[in-house]
């Protein structure tokens, strides 16, 4: 493996993706190790514009709109990535297993189409590692009451969520040697190390 990977935190909503990603920024400054962190949708100018529009409460896009809109934020960080991959570590908030898992396994979208965009757009970039985190229900809400403000995507219902996080597993078991599940409804603590020390492993 690179020692300069592309890293992926991947989940449904309230998992604690962002936490954990935001924990390893932290670690990798303290260490003055070099890295960029990006998150999907967003990471460049464009794609942030994209965002906006993607996640927009008031829009409401058809399922192939919404697929080609997220292609089209990750089309407009492809040269972000080029130019830092394999010199500097690449760590991800959601990636192309975001789209398998949303837009295949929960809305329906054919995954040859998904597949044969990924490819075209990643050419020879490959993810070396992936944390996904996986939330039950109670704690799915309780985390999205709390915040402050929801997007259009926090405000899908638990049958559609239950749809992505098996869509998700089914992506860790089929990659296992390059997946790390980690269980968000236990101890944060104990799974902030668990991500560090695993992080450590990729990096030396």
């Amino acid at each position: 493996m690179s020692k300069k990977p592309i890293i992926v935190f991947e989940g449904i909503e309230g998992s604690g993706k962002s936490h954990h990603i935001n924990k390893v920024s932290k670690y990798l400054d303290k260490k003055k190790i070099n890295y960029i962190k990006i998150r999907e949708p967003g990471g460049s100018l464009n794609s942030e514009k994209i965002r906006r529009l993607i996640l927009n409460k008031k829009s409401n896009f058809n399922i192939y709109t919404d697929l080609l809109l997220y292609l089209a934020a990750r089309s407009e960080n492809i040269n972000l990535i080029k130019k830092t991959y394999k010199k500097k570590i690449i760590l991800i908030d959601r990636f192309t297993d975001s789209t398998i898992a949303y837009q295949h396994y929960g809305m329906g979208v054919d995954l040859n189409i998904i597949n044969i965009i990924n490819r075209f757009l990643l050419k020879n970039i490959k993810v070396n590692f992936t944390f996904l985190n996986i939330v039950n229900k109670k704690n799915l809400f309780q985390r999205l009451k709390n915040r402050k403000s929801l997007n259009r995507y926090d405000q899908f219902d638990m049958n559609f969520y239950n749809k992505v996080q098996k869509g998700f597993l089914k992506l860790a078991k089929s990659n296992k040697k390059t997946y790390k599940i980690i269980d968000s409804n236990l101890d944060i603590k104990t799974n902030e190390d668990l991500i560090i020390n695993q992080i450590k492993k990729l990096i030396k």
